[in-house]
């Protein structure tokens, strides 16, 4: 039997999920990508001075994986101009910053400009191709513009302004502003003025005695001599430069993570010997409480509501303006007390511990519901959209009446785990994956709804 795209999709995620993934995602701390997390992004990136760009991504997505090489090179190339980062939506502590930023596939590209108000940035949609030379070019389009063109008959007039404040004008022969000396200006901005004149500036140009272009003058302010710059056009260089008449401004530098002590790593190392038959129950009782603990904070975790009723399933998940459900259509017990099997413990249990998740975090998710045999709806969803017909097995499955579509959760071994479901949750969530169409009837229709307490003559 072949396996449908979607399911093949949800096994392969499944499989991934469960991969140990580096803590360093895709990029590595040596990489010429900035590594955000929900903690620094406001330091790092909205409240910083400048423009950056901002890949949200999973380490199992293929398509980021194909990126890597080209955003690298764009980093290394937008060095000193603008800020290219990286988000790994793959984190726990970074999924609430990802839906935030309004995520819905991996990667998602984002060009963040500063505004006139601090730590309000402008966010914009990146959507040019995914090569090195488009992100580069894209990201210095949106570099702020803080240079003032100088022309002739208004050079003196920009002198005379704030006369102790110093000036940097950069004579040249280009149309354009470069992203070098716009950034330039925000680093420098509020302390030196800087500006750009046309080489045509024929009195300007004779004004400073200039011979070449591109040629960099400072103006210190006040009195003192202009300095002409003699060295490489490489911003460092040109930033000291300027540094001899003012500072620039700060701007947030990644923090590094604090090295561990070696007493510290000593103690974490498992003992190479076990312990001595005295011991056995000490070490014993010294493990149980950690196990109690595990079970307590599991058992905080209340059980996902249950829709005994059909009309409750309709009501909930089936009407045509219903948005995202994932139900669990629970297996026919063959004996009315009998214990339920593992797969379905350990699939509720999955299902309510991330549901007490993004609640503790007052976090938005979809509602999940558990759906038993005795529901007339539960046999109804099995038989249409062919999942375990028999029922005897759990099913989790996903589906959005009002955009008409459906997704399974395809167990690996049988396996119910929250870290593989909530992958699952996760691509559903951010729009990861192909979905199914909803096989007509499963959605109750408006006439449907109204006639249903109702015996046709």
């Amino acid at each position: 039997m072949m396996m449908q795209p979607s399911s093949a999709f949800l096994l392969v995620a499944s499989l991934l999920a469960a991969l140990p993934v580096n803590a360093d995602g895709i990029y590595t701390k040596k990489s010429p990508v900035l590594q955000v997390t929900q903690k620094n992004y406001d330091q790092l990136i909205a409240n910083s001075n400048h423009t950056s760009i901002v890949e949200f991504y999973a380490p199992w997505c293929g398509h980021c994986q194909n990126l890597k090489p080209a955003y690298e090179k764009a980093a290394t190339s937008l060095d000193g101009l603008a800020k290219v980062a990286a988000v790994n939506c793959d984190e726990d502590e970074n999924k609430p910053l990802c839906g935030r930023m309004g995520v819905q596939g991996f990667p998602t590209l984002k060009i963040v400009v500063p505004s006139k108000k601090p730590g309000s940035p402008r966010v914009e949609d990146y959507h040019g191709a995914r090569s090195a030379k488009a992100i580069v070019d894209g990201v210095m389009g949106k570099i702020p513009n803080h240079v003032k063109r100088v022309t002739d008959k208004d050079l003196d007039q920009w002198l005379s302004q704030d006369k102790e404040t110093p000036r940097a004008l950069l004579f040249t022969e280009k149309g354009t502003t470069s992203a070098l000396l716009r950034s330039l200006a925000i680093d420098f901005l509020g302390s030196v003025k800087v500006g750009q004149i046309r080489n045509k500036e024929s009195e300007a140009v004779e004004k400073f005695g200039i011979t070449e272009f591109p040629s960099l003058v400072l103006l210190p302010g006040g009195e003192k001599e202009p300095i002409v710059y003699d060295g490489e056009f490489k911003k460092n260089a040109i930033i000291e430069f300027l540094g001899q008449v003012a500072t620039p401004n700060p701007d947030p530098a990644p923090v590094k993570p604090k090295a561990k002590s070696s007493k510290s790593s000593k103690a974490s190392k498992p003992s190479s010997t076990a312990p001595a038959a005295d011991d056995a129950e000490e070490a014993k009782s010294t493990e149980s409480p950690q196990d109690d603990v595990k079970e307590s904070k599991r058992a905080q975790a209340p059980p996902i509501d249950t829709l005994s009723t059909i009309e409750a399933l309709e009501t909930a998940c089936l009407a045509p303006k219903s948005s995202t459900c994932v139900l669990a259509l629970l297996p026919e017990s063959k004996e009315a007390d009998a214990e339920q099997p593992e797969p379905v413990k350990e699939a509720l249990t999955s299902m309510s511990d991330i549901v007490h998740k993004y609640s503790q975090r007052q976090h938005k998710l979809f509602p999940f519901y558990s759906v038993p045999t005795t529901n007339s709806g539960a046999k109804t969803l099995r038989t249409k959209l062919g999942v375990s017909e028999d029922g005897e097995s759990i099913e989790i499955i996903a589906l959005n009446g009002r955009r008409g579509w459906w997704r399974r959760y395809e167990a690996v071994d049988g396996k119910f785990g929250v870290d593989a479901v909530e992958a699952w949750v996760d691509a559903i969530r951010l729009g990861e994956g192909a979905k199914n169409k909803l096989p007509e009837g499963v959605v109750a229709t408006k006439e449907e709804k109204e006639g249903s307490g109702h015996d046709e003559l």
